[in-house]
């Protein structure tokens, strides 16, 4: 689990045959992912003039997202993905429709946040689903890792393009227009992908789950690499709180601290390609603490700088580590999950990142309130440090952990192997 990849790897995971309809529309269902987040907090402060308001409703969304990705995995794994990403969309459609209807009519705060929970929980779990289809179309190998590889990849130039897109669609004459348009790629991309033949060809799982219970999923091993993924997830919110917040005191537009966080996404996509042609430290439980505390010492390059030059070039070295290290939580689910449950596996890696996310921007505000950005890009680093000892404590539960592949992850469906 810990090879390297090359080129001719990406090549031969990304041209199988199977694979090339799934591909596509998964594109298109996760291309919202960091957009209708941003889209609906956008609206709803446009519509009620409150970014208290605003702030309440998109952290409903944020955590219903959090809970949706491991209740979704969980029934994808037992059922296979068509019907649990075909009922999310319908779903998804409906809530976004009432939180429309809601925002337009005047609705209170109260009633907009529990339709805002509902809303994220309904998001179609894709990411998740694309990234388990791997496992039944590649053996385990070079090829596959290279798959994961090009699936955290993906996620960060959504990550880039994501923000942006809502922000554009913002000068539209309607302000809703973003969620509008952010969740109808998510439904049809999401139907289109529930659909493809070798989705269809997923067969649900009656062999026994390694895990049972509400957190059964969570072995030692997953416990740590979800401790991974939420310091992960702390400091990249420290980050994008502190950044805008820092462009703002240094007297530019807001806006141009998101246009700033774009490079590191860059350099990120970047490195995350060589870094899987030569990973370092090579043992994954050696990996996960390592990358983690190397990218919270990393930011301590943005506590000193006062310019737009000075953030731009930090914030390029910075982001060389964001991709390496959802690459190795992606590898790690493979070697520490229980057998049949990779798709809810990989949730509980995305609930602990967008956990970390939200506790991280939290408290970030509330010390630029207090000193001013340097203070949080400082905790950013702290708090990262931290969170990599815990990581280093645990790291045998990682390395004692026995490959979890079960027969049912690894075959190739018949129907996917006349198609290869």
């Amino acid at each position: 689990m810990s090879q390297s990849v090359s080129f001719a790897s990406y090549r031969a995971a990304l041209s199988t045959p199977a694979a090339r309809l799934p591909v596509l529309a998964a594109l298109l269902g996760r291309l919202p992912v960091a957009m209708v987040g941003l889209a609906l907090m956008l609206y709803v402060r446009q519509a009620t003039g409150s970014f208290a308001a605003a702030g309440l409703v998109s952290a409903s969304a944020l955590t219903g997202a959090a809970i949706g990705s491991v209740v979704q995995g969980r029934l994808v794994d037992r059922f296979g993905p068509t019907r649990p990403l075909l009922i999310a969309a319908a779903l998804l459609a409906l809530f976004t429709t009432m939180g429309v209807t809601a925002v337009e009519a005047g609705a209170p705060v109260w009633l907009l946040m529990p339709i805002a929970l509902a809303l994220g929980v309904s998001q179609p779990s894709v990411s998740s689903s694309s990234r388990s289809l791997w496992s039944r179309l590649l053996p385990p190998g070079p090829a596959r890792q290279a798959a994961y590889s090009y699936e955290a990849i993906s996620m960060e130039v959504f990550f880039i393009l994501g923000p942006a897109i809502a922000g554009l669609l913002m000068a539209l004459p309607w302000a809703g227009t973003g969620v509008v348009i952010g969740a109808g790629s998510m439904v049809i991309g999401a139907v289109g992908f529930a659909l493809t033949p070798a989705v269809r060809a997923w067969r649900r799982n009656t062999e026994p789950r390694g895990g049972t219970g509400l957190f059964g999923v969570l072995n030692p091993g997953m416990r740590t690499v979800a401790l991974a993924a939420f310091g992960f997830g702390v400091t990249i919110g420290f980050v994008e709180i502190a950044v805008p917040a820092a462009v703002t005191a240094a007297g530019h537009p807001s806006s141009v601290g998101g246009m700033l966080l774009s490079l590191w996404s860059v350099s990120s996509v970047v490195a995350g390609v060589l870094y899987g042609l030569r990973p370092v430290p090579r043992p994954m439980y050696l990996r996960l603490p390592v990358l983690l505390g190397a990218f919270s010492l990393l930011i301590l390059l943005l506590v000193w700088q006062t310019s737009l030059a000075g953030l731009a070039i930090a914030l390029l070295v910075v982001g060389t580590l964001i991709t390496p290290q959802a690459t190795a939580h992606s590898l790690a689910v493979d070697e520490v999950a229980p057998a049949g449950s990779s798709t809810e596996a990989f949730g509980w890696v995305i609930t602990s990142v967008t956990l970390g996310l939200a506790a991280g921007q939290s408290v970030s505000g509330q010390l630029i309130e207090l000193s001013g950005p340097p203070l949080a890009f400082a905790a950013a680093t702290v708090a990262g440090l931290l969170l990599a000892g815990g990581v280093w404590l645990r790291r045998r539960t990682v390395r004692d952990a026995l490959p979890s592949v079960s027969a049912a992850d690894c075959a190739v469906p018949a129907e996917v192997a006349v198609s290869r």
